[in-house]
């Protein structure tokens, strides 16, 4: 990518803040690869296009920090929820072109392998604690993967003992299914829903199109011992539809309304104590939690349950999405001003609290990011969502891998997205055939377009 212009120190860190707001030639072979001395970048500067608006603020706030401490300028830009590639697109086409990146995995990475620097002889690599967290390109390592996460079901539990029932109550499909339409059955009584709105708009919408979607896509990987395909048949669309019916008509809104909710809409239905249940995952956990929230002790996540296999010892949904990439067209000083601030970021020890930490972990005193990341420097995660599912782990739960990333396209999360929230306004079987249309119909011709 090209050379990102640098303004005057206090103007540039200024006009970067603002812009935040929103949702190569070969430095390892330089005297410092990768970023053992941030001070040596200097005479770069550093353009972060950020994948996470519920994590801008404390971005913007490192930059600043690490531009006080180094001199170099830092910029941080985040993309609205749903709108990263579209971004992506546009920011690459200019002078000042992103020098830090991200991609979601195999797929995102087929659209921007040609602009990625290889990462394997730069001193973040050898930060990682696996291997197994590094994207390939090939021989070379495109992406490293920043952040490990787990989702599911997000319970509040003082709503679910005040319907009668312990999370210990719900090991199945069959037992959420039990238990949300009692909820809803007693509603008026009661004075909450089963479930958030599921909002269809695009701040929210990727919690079904992607996220649900990714259960169907898991079994039936396993029942063919495969972790990608050209197309998909659609053998768990069923359950799929069980589980969003089980969503939709046990809500805190109608299901025709939910093309015009939002993810705040749904944050607030469960946080003002409106739902029992919310989907979602370890990186909503700040915004759930805390003063004005609810207590830590009154929240707790469990497995998006499928009705399918050994669902008492199934896990939460976990991996990753989430691999930083640096740009290798940019000039090389810029380049190697990015590697110096990535390493900075998994090394330096304020960086490590503001990533790992949950509640005032900032150096500002707000709430820190809580992420557990695969680094040899970072403390254990603050987040107890990453402890709940470590633990699950370590009691012979299996995880959900995420398997999303090998979604054909954006265009086919889209066209999926439509179909469930036209589906969720009249829930006939016509209806769910287009959803199943565009579930495996659409795979194919999206891979077949992103693929030749």
């Amino acid at each position: 990518m090209k050379k990102f212009l640098a303004l005057g120190l206090a103007a540039a860190l200024s006009l970067s803040l603002l812009a935040g707001c929103g949702t190569p030639s070969d430095p390892s072979g330089s005297s410092d690869p990768g970023g053992s001395d941030p001070g040596t970048a200097a005479n770069g500067s550093v353009y972060y296009l950020n994948f996470k608006p519920e994590q801008d603020a404390q971005w913007q706030e490192l930059a600043q920090i690490y531009t006080e401490e180094t001199g170099v300028p830092v910029k941080v830009v985040t993309a609205a929820s749903g709108t990263y590639e579209t971004m992506l697109t546009s920011e690459m086409a200019k002078d000042d072109a992103p020098t830090m990146f991200q991609v979601n995995g195999p797929v995102g990475l087929n659209s921007w392998k040609d602009y990625c620097y290889d990462l394997s002889g730069s001193d973040l690599y050898g930060e990682l604690t696996s291997t197994d967290y590094a994207l390939m390109n090939g021989g070379e390592v495109a992406g490293i993967a920043y952040v490990i996460e787990s989702y599911g079901i997000i319970v509040n539990q003082t709503l679910l003992e005040q319907a009668g029932y312990t999370v210990e109550d719900i090991q199945s499909f069959d037992d959420l299914k039990t238990v949300a339409e009692d909820i809803t059955a007693r509603r008026d009584e009661l004075g909450f829903s089963a479930f958030t709105s599921a909002g269809m708009d695009s701040s929210s919408d990727w919690r079904f199109k992607t996220h649900l979607a990714n259960l169907p896509i898991y079994f039936e990987y396993q029942d063919k011992g495969i972790n990608a395909t050209d197309a998909i048949e659609g053998t768990y669309l069923d359950n799929y539809r069980n589980i969003w019916d089980l969503y939709i008509n046990n809500a805190t809104c109608d299901p025709a309304e939910l093309t015009a909710k939002t993810a705040n809409d749904a944050l607030n239905d469960f946080v003002s104590g409106q739902a029992v249940f919310y989907q979602n995952g370890s990186w909503e956990y700040t915004n759930v939690v805390g003063e004005g929230k609810l207590s830590e002790d009154e929240v707790t996540m469990i497995p998006i349950y499928f009705g399918v296999g050994d669902e008492a010892n199934q896990g939460l949904c976990t991996g990753s999405e989430n691999y930083w990439c640096v740009n290798k067209n940019a000039p090389e000083e810029n380049i190697q001003a990015t590697l110096d601030f990535m390493y900075w970021c998994v090394t330096d020890e304020t960086a490590l609290q503001a990533i790992t930490g949950g509640t005032g972990a900032m150096p500002s005193g707000e709430d820190g990011m809580a992420f557990a990341i695969p680094f040899k420097a970072a403390p254990e995660s603050s987040n107890p969502f990453v402890a709940l599912d470590a633990q699950m782990t370590a009691d012979g739960k299996t995880p959900i891998s995420w398997n999303f990333t090998t979604m054909p396209s954006e265009e086919w999360k889209n066209m999926v997205g439509s179909a469930l929230a036209v589906y969720a306004a009249d829930q006939t079987d016509a209806n769910w055939d287009a959803v199943v249309s565009a579930f495996v119909d659409g795979w194919a011709s999206e891979y077949a377009l992103a693929n030749g």
